[in-house]
């Protein structure tokens, strides 16, 4: 594996400037925009390279350059790239912020590949970057039953906790990459652009936390610039940045993409904005996750993945067509978070699915109270243990159409909360049966502060089986409590295996689901 270092970051003209006495303070053109080069130079692959939603017969790879080039991509199923196949990629330009994706078809499914990447001069032609190299696995076919891995948690670089080199920085990558998965779901919250960070941290015990800061980190993110600031920041670190190159990945956005609890139509009241318009840096936010994630090229943000016979993944956006946050209790079962067409689509895609498990990736948490301030509620539930009510009319709809089709196997991950947890949910207990019993599985977060536990909501007769969260609100990543799941299929069994894990990798709680 070609890793980026430090070295090549400074030399590319993603940071400038010296580190300051208390933290880490990068100055210059910041940690996005486009450094300083000169027609005729060899290109620079900057933040490495990554791949996403990698299915039975294609894959997304992305990368960023310092200059406009042409993006090359060659894939092989051989390290030494003998007999590679190459694929003409798009130019990267300023307009995308010199990033730029390719989406690789015709692969073979269910093995492990390598790809390398170039940029090509386009004043130079013939005059190439240095290659980085990274690998990706192949999702099953449809009739291919072999073991399925793979990891999911959320919220990166929150509350104030950045990149902090004493402290080993994202180490929860390393972890999660050690377990070697087919992939990583990140359940949402992928940047925090509205937690700025400062030099340095006071911890409880004495010792002081000390953020490598960038000008875009420096202040809530407004525009465009500054949004593509927070996916270049996470990049600095060496850790995701491995973990990136050789694990493909499954993105969703939750709020912090944006800014904190946000809904379409909202106006702020915060005095650190001067753009107040929510959905004015909502389009901005999702321009640069698209740019700097490898998300599909086109289309909703919801998508179904197939992962053989044995799983087929969910991943909902309950952001985009949310309802706005107030006491969450009305009767009107065309609101919520999904919005009718996603949640007809849900149902559908649900109904057809002939996969052992369906796991459903939800950015927000069914059963726990997530508040917005005093009286508006955040999440599904409202702290009502009754019959369903306000957003909870569009989830009781989901799950009974499920049931009443027969459909089995449907497991729920999540992130949000910043602890992790399993809740089992059973109509015995809940005031609705309309629904086939399920479970929960909440991690979390990946690098931020650590919160809860939340109050759970009793509608749909959820039951704590495992909680580990912090003692006191906004623990750091240096006293713990950051946490990943894995979720392992067995092709023989067609078992479920959940560990709920924490930032080395520890197993702090682990059930078998059998199959249905």
């Amino acid at each position: 594996m070609t890793e980026i270092d430090r070295r090549t970051l400074l030399r590319a003209g993603v940071v400038a400037g010296a580190g300051v006495a208390g933290g880490v303070l990068l100055g210059g053109a910041g940690a996005s925009a486009g450094p300083a080069w000169r027609p005729g130079g060899r290109p620079v692959l900057t933040h490495g390279v990554q791949s996403g939603d990698a299915a039975a017969d294609s894959a997304v790879v992305w990368t960023r350059a310092d200059r406009p080039g042409r993006m090359l991509v060659e894939v092989s199923r051989r390290p030494d790239f003998r007999g590679a196949r190459k694929v003409r990629g798009p130019v990267l330009h300023p307009g995308s912020d010199f990033t730029g994706k390719v989406r690789l078809g015709g692969l073979p499914s269910a093995e492990r590949l390598h790809y390398r990447v170039r940029v090509e001069s386009l004043d130079r032609p013939g005059l190439a970057s240095a290659p980085l190299t990274g690998a990706l696995t192949t999702a099953p076919a449809t009739h291919s039953r072999r073991d399925v891995r793979f990891v999911w948690t959320g919220d990166i670089a929150g509350q104030g906790w950045g990149i902090a080199p004493d402290f080993g920085g994202m180490s929860i990558f390393r972890a999660m990459r050690a377990r070697r998965p087919d992939f990583f779901l990140c359940s949402g919250d992928t940047v925090y652009a509205d937690n700025p960070l400062t030099e340095s941290v006071a911890l409880p015990d004495g010792r002081v936390w000390r953020n490598l800061v960038v000008p875009e980190k420096s202040k809530v993110a407004e525009t465009l610039a500054e949004f593509r600031g927070q996916f270049a920041y996470n990049l600095l670190d060496e850790h995701l940045r491995a973990f990136a190159a050789e694990v493909p990945q499954v993105n969703q956005w939750d709020d912090h993409e944006v800014t904190n609890n946000w809904y379409p139509g909202e106006v702020l009241t915060d005095d650190r904005y001067t753009e107040r318009r929510v959905d004015v840096l909502a389009a901005r936010a999702r321009r640069a996750f698209d740019e700097w994630l490898p998300t599909p090229p086109r289309g909703p943000l919801y998508r179904r993945l197939a992962y053989g016979p044995l799983l087929d993944l969910f991943v909902l956006d309950m952001r985009t067509y949310k309802d706005p946050n107030d006491g969450n209790t009305y009767a009107d079962p065309g609101r919520g978070l999904l919005g009718a067409e996603q949640r007809a689509w849900l149902i559908r895609e649900l109904t057809r699915s002939r996969a052992t498990w369906k796991v459903i990736a939800i950015d927000l948490p069914l059963g726990l109270v997530v508040p917005d301030g005093a009286a508006a509620q955040e999440g599904v539930a409202q702290g009502d243990p009754g019959v369903p009510a306000g957003r909870e009319l569009e989830f009781a709809g989901v799950l009974g159409a499920a049931h009443r089709a027969g459909v089995t196997g449907i497991v729920f991950l999540t992130a949000d909360v910043h602890y992790t947890a399993a809740h089992h949910y059973d109509p015995a207990r809940a005031a609705v049966a309309d629904f086939t019993p399920f479970w929960e599985f909440v991690s979390g977060p990946a690098h931020a502060g650590a919160f809860g536990p939340n109050a759970l909501d009793g509608t749909f007769g959820p039951q704590a089986v495992f909680v580990n969260a912090p003692p006191r609100a906004n623990t750091s990543p240096a006293e713990g409590f950051q946490h990943f799941g894995e979720v392992h299929i067995d092709a023989h069994s067609r078992a479920l295996t959940v560990h709920l894990r924490d930032r080395d990798g520890r197993s702090l709680w682990t059930t078998t689901l059998p199959a249905p």
